[in-house]
């Protein structure tokens, strides 16, 4: 797909990011399950902080977590891996076929985050991990931390994955993508699982930009 039609995509696509934003905030400011879920979220994610900032960057783990994801996504749409090389400074995947979901997941998909909650629920299930689930939220939070510093790190410099889609595409689909991963996961972690829900704030936040921006017009 040429780079100026994903552009205009992108375009289009902006008022779904405002709403998906307004969304988001909504769902930030109910603060339900503050004591079992925030607290220990955002104290790992302030640990991981400490470290970003005061210790050497992990780079290698980053890059080896950032080269995996572009595996798996392009296993997910039957796809082979060829090749697939990590360093401190850098990597690269060889791959059978691409699309900008393949090249772009690093960006918003999570998966040291992942990993820590396919551990936890397979541990919860043969172990019964019920009363550990403050580490879990504590991991959780610094492995989500993990995710969100360093790739704005990365991002500060020129990256092939976001100039072979275009700027404001990639742009468009890392926050959108980000935006479901927190707006679907955040229900679920504090046990409310309403999708439903979510999906229908999101259409009328939705609704509500686009409607402001008729009457702007």
């Amino acid at each position: 797909m040429p780079k100026w039609i994903k552009f205009l995509i992108a375009l289009l696509l902006l008022p779904v990011c405002a709403g998906a934003a307004r969304a988001l905030w909504l769902v930030l400011r109910a603060g339900y399950g503050a004591d079992t879920v925030w607290i220990p979220l955002l104290g790992g994610a302030a640990c991981w902080c400490v470290i970003f900032f005061l210790m050497p960057k992990p780079m290698w783990i980053y890059v080896f977590g950032h080269e995996l994801t572009h595996a798996l996504w392009t296993w997910l749409f039957g796809g082979q891996v060829k090749k697939m090389k990590v360093t401190s400074k850098g990597g690269h995947v060889v791959i059978s076929k691409t699309n900008f979901v393949i090249a772009l997941a690093p960006y918003f998909f999570p998966l040291y985050a992942i990993i820590v909650i396919a551990v936890f629920a397979l541990g919860n299930i043969i172990w019964n991990w019920h009363g550990y689930l403050v580490w879990f939220y504590l991991l959780l939070g610094a492995a989500y931390a993990f995710h969100v510093t360093l790739t704005f790190h990365v991002l500060q410099t020129r990256q092939s994955d976001i100039t072979s889609q275009g700027y404001l595409f990639s742009a468009v689909v890392i926050f959108l993508g980000n935006a479901v991963v927190l707006l679907f996961g955040i229900p679920l972690l504090t046990r409310r699982p309403e999708i439903f829900k979510i999906c229908g704030l999101w259409f009328s936040e939705t609704g509500k930009i686009f409607n402001w921006l008729h009457h702007l017009f």
